[in-house]
C-alpha cells in the first residue's frame, strides 16, 4: 500500500463491483443484495477526522448527542478554525473525556505545525497519509484507514484490522475462526480483491449484516 490508491466516485466504484463480482461469487452475491458503496463521505477531512476522534470507544447514540453538542458550540466542525477557539472546559461541558481533549488538541496541533494538511493530504499516497495521521495522539492506523476509505475516497485499502471485516470474512467465506492478518490478506489475493479491496471490505461489513 505504498501508493496513492484510486479514488472512490460512482463510475471507479462500479469498475470495482464488477471486477470483485466477476472473480468472487460471494461479493457478488453480497452486493446483489446491499448495491454498490459510496465513499468519500460528506464531510470534510478534517471533520471526519474530529468526527472519529470523539466517537472512539463510545455508542453510536452518545456519539451522535456529543458530536452534535461540539458542533452546536463551535459553529460547525468543518475546519480547525472552529475548535481552535473553544478551551478544554467547553468541550468537558459538551461530554468530551478528557483524553479525547488531549486527542482533539494534539490534532490542532499537528495541523497548526503544518504536520497534517488537510488541505494538501489528499495528494499524499497512502502509507504517507497513515505517518502523518498516527503522529496525532490518539489516532491509530485503524483510524487511519478508514480516513483513507471513508474521507479521501481510496479504494484499495485493507483493514485487516478491522474486526468487522474479520467477522464478515468469517461469515462470507464459511471458516472456522475468525481470520488473522496473514488470512484475510490471504483470501484478498485468492479472490483477486486488488485493486479494489475497500471496496471488497465494505461488502465484509455488509455479510455481517445479512
Amino acid at each position: 500500500m505504498g501508493k496513492k490508491t484510486n479514488r472512490g466516485g460512482r463510475v471507479a466504484i462500479a469498475r470495482g463491483v464488477d471486477h470483485l463480482c466477476a472473480g468472487d461469487e460471494v461479493i457478488a452475491r453480497i452486493a446483489e443484495e446491499h448495491g454498490h458503496p459510496g465513499f468519500p463521505g460528506p464531510y470534510t477531512p478534517f471533520e471526519a477526522m474530529v468526527r472519529s476522534i470523539l466517537s472512539q470507544q463510545i455508542s453510536g447514540a452518545a456519539a451522535r448527542t456529543i458530536i452534535g453538542r461540539v458542533e452546536h458550540l463551535a459553529g460547525g466542525l468543518a475546519t480547525p478554525r472552529n475548535l481552535v477557539e473553544l478551551g478544554d472546559a467547553d468541550l468537558r461541558s459538551c461530554g468530551v473525556s478528557s483524553q479525547k481533549v488531549r486527542y482533539l488538541g494534539s490534532l490542532i496541533d499537528h495541523v497548526e505545525r503544518g504536520i497534517v494538511d488537510f488541505d494538501t493530504i489528499g495528494d499524499l499516497d497512502d502509507v504517507e497519509v497513515i505517518d502523518r495521521l498516527t503522529a496525532v495522539t490518539g489516532i491509530g492506523v485503524w483510524t487511519a484507514k478508514m480516513f483513507l476509505i471513508f474521507s479521501l475516497g481510496r479504494l484499495d485499502v485493507l483493514p485487516h484490522e478491522d474486526l468487522g471485516v474479520r467477522n464478515g470474512m468469517m461469515r462470507a467465506y464459511r471458516l472456522a475462526e475468525l481470520p488473522g492478518k496473514r488470512e484475510v490478506e490471504r483470501i484478498a489475493e485468492e479472490r483477486n480483491w486488488s485493486p479494489y479491496r475497500s471496496v471488497a471490505s465494505w461488502y465484509m461489513w455488509r455479510a455481517t449484516e445479512s
